[in-house]
Parts: C-alpha cells; sequence; structure tokens
C-alpha cells in the first residue's frame, strides 16, 4: 500500500506542477516530485510504526 501510493504520488504532483504550476523547468518538476513522494513514503511509515507501538500498548 505505501508503494502504490507513493507511485501515485509522482505522476499527480508532476501533473499539478505542469498544468497547475505552469513550471517550465524539468528538472524543478522531477525534484519537486520527487520529494514529494518520498515525503508521503516517510510519512506512512511514520504512521504505521506509531499505529504498531500504539497496539503493542494496549495488549
Amino acid at each position: 500500500m505505501q508503494e502504490l501510493l507513493t507511485a501515485i504520488t509522482y505522476p499527480i504532483v508532476w501533473l499539478i506542477c505542469s498544468y497547475v504550476l505552469k513550471i517550465e523547468s524539468g528538472l524543478a518538476k522531477l525534484l519537486i516530485s520527487l520529494t514529494a513522494a518520498i515525503l508521503v513514503y516517510v510519512l506512512i511509515g511514520i504512521k504505521s510504526t506509531t499505529q504498531g507501538e500504539k497496539d503493542k500498548k494496549e495488549e
């Protein structure tokens, strides 16, 4: 699930950069898209880790 959301985030952010923000530079779009995808991956990882710790405390 985590990898799927990361893979979906990349093209969505790329399209937002192209059409909404009108960024012309391919390098800028690449960096922004990759940063957003990595951020989603890390945030989901942190959320699942804290959820796992919370479940262990309840047991």
